[in-house]
């Protein structure tokens, strides 16, 4: 099939486009151009802007589906439908589970979406991401009709090529075993491989899958969750740390701080998209592959979590309990 991608080459774009190539799509790509610029030659490239609502170079080609990973303000949407008119195809939207509102303790894909932000801004920060997101669905659903779209919500996406590194810095660590700090909260994590998910959307864009979905994997409480990322050759000691004195030392843990308005959002049952053909990996197979492609990178500096001086000084002063992971 023809497919468009509306960015394509980083991270969950990124892996969409691999297996719609391999699979033998033909892949259009619309982006800035400046994000891996060499990927993908085999694909077709369009160079656009969302943010100066510069689409021109879609004015001409049809496509069977589009896959909308970079909508994050309700104008991206508008104006990129508003620009392909009927020559999209079917519509599949990357969304969040952060659209919910996080006061409904609802757990189905039918719970309440956020408002949107006043004052309406398109400044995208912690407080606005959900509420601009559920306005990105609203948008489609305003200009396609509910019956003529796939909405996917992903909870935290994870893996390979991940530019957060917030999954990333579990991996490694957990990999080097030792005491480790962990915060002291028994609040879910839940992820999703980007893999899993990228070639769920591909799904969604050749199947014409329509409704709204939480694309989700594995959850479990933090212990658990890192539990399943330890390296059984070297065993880790997980040590909590209470949240005031990490806080105290500058530390912010990636993923699992304690958070009440995330914890609602990180136990979904994820029901509809595996019916719809969703499948998911194991922790353990994400933590083993990302921590290779860490490796083939470099293992760089990562952008979260304390640093390795940071990690002896709390443990310099916190008992611990005993056991390991």
């Amino acid at each position: 099939m023809r497919l468009l991608v509306l960015g394509g080459t980083s991270f969950v774009g990124r892996h969409l486009v691999e297996v719609a190539l391999a699979h033998g799509h033909e892949v259009t790509l619309f982006n800035r151009g400046r994000t891996d610029p060499g990927l993908f030659p085999q694909a077709e490239h369009r160079i656009g802007d969302r943010t100066d609502g510069d689409y021109a170079s879609l004015a001409a080609g049809t496509w069977d589906a589009t896959v909308d990973v970079t909508a994050y303000v309700p104008r991206h949407v508008i104006q990129a439908l508003d620009a392909l008119g009927d020559r999209g195809g079917h519509y599949v939207q990357v969304s969040s589970v952060a659209a919910y509102d996080g006061r409904c303790a609802r757990q189905d894909e039918d719970s309440p979406l956020w408002p949107l932000p006043e004052p309406r801004t398109e400044e995208v920060t912690d407080q606005t991401y959900g509420p601009l997101k559920a306005a990105c669905e609203r948008a489609a659903t305003w200009r396609l009709g509910a019956g003529a779209l796939a909405v996917v919500r992903p909870t935290y996406v994870v893996g390979p090529h991940d530019p957060t590194d917030r999954f990333t810095y579990w991996a490694r660590r957990m990999s080097r075993g030792g005491r480790v700090v962990v915060p002291t909260t028994r609040q879910p994590v839940q992820v999703v491989d980007a893999r899993d998910l990228g070639a769920f959307l591909l799904t969604c864009a050749t199947q014409r899958v329509v409704g709204a979905m939480d694309a989700v994997g594995p959850w479990a409480p933090v212990r658990e969750f890192l539990a399943a990322l330890a390296n059984p050759d070297r065993p880790a000691e997980l040590v909590e740390v209470a949240p005031a004195v990490l806080a105290a030392a500058g530390v912010s843990l990636p993923l699992v701080e304690d958070d009440s308005s995330v914890a609602a959002l990180m136990s979904r049952p994820g029901t509809r998209a595996m019916a719809a053909g969703l499948h998911t990996r194991s922790l353990a197979e994400t933590a083993t592959d990302t921590i290779a492609w860490d490796a083939d990178r470099g293992s760089p500096p990562l952008r979260v979590g304390p640093t390795a001086g940071q990690e002896r000084a709390l443990l310099a002063r916190t008992p611990g309990e005993p056991g390991a992971v």
